[in-house]
C-alpha cells in the first residue's frame, strides 16, 4: 500500500490546542494498492491537519469556522489519483498462457 501525498499547505490560523498561527499545516493524502499484476488508488481521500509546535493532531471536532473554510478552500484544490484498474504487463502475460494452455487442451481432447 502506497500512500501518495495530494497536497500539502501552511495554515495562518490559531490551533486549536495551543494558539499559536505559525504550526498548523493540512495535508490530502491518497492510498494506492499495488500489486504484482495491477494498479488501482482507492477512491478514498484522508486529510490531516497538524500543529507542529504541539505535535498534536487536530481532529475535527477542534476545528472553529475559520479552520473549516481554510479546509473547503484546499479540499477544493486537491486533484484526487484515478482510480481506475490500472494492469500491468504480467498479467496480459498469464491471460495469454492461460489460454494457450486451454487452447492446446481443446485441441488435443478434440482430436483423439
Amino acid at each position: 500500500m502506497t500512500e501518495h501525498v495530494l497536497h500539502i499547505a501552511k495554515l495562518n490560523n490559531n490551533c486549536p490546542v495551543c494558539y499559536t498561527t505559525d504550526g498548523l499545516e493540512i495535508s490530502f493524502t491518497q492510498n494506492e494498492k499495488e500489486t504484482r499484476f495491477y494498479n488501482k488508488a482507492d477512491k478514498a481521500i484522508s486529510e490531516t491537519i497538524y500543529c507542529h509546535t504541539c505535535k498534536n493532531v487536530i481532529y475535527p471536532v477542534d476545528w472553529d469556522s475559520d479552520i473549516e473554510r481554510i479546509y473547503d478552500y484546499h479540499k477544493k484544490q486537491v486533484t484526487p489519483i484515478n482510480s481506475m484498474f490500472k494492469p500491468k504487463p504480467i498479467l496480459y502475460l498469464s491471460i495469454l498462457i492461460v489460454v494457450i494452455i486451454l487452447a492446446g487442451l481443446v485441441y488435443i481432447l478434440g482430436a483423439s
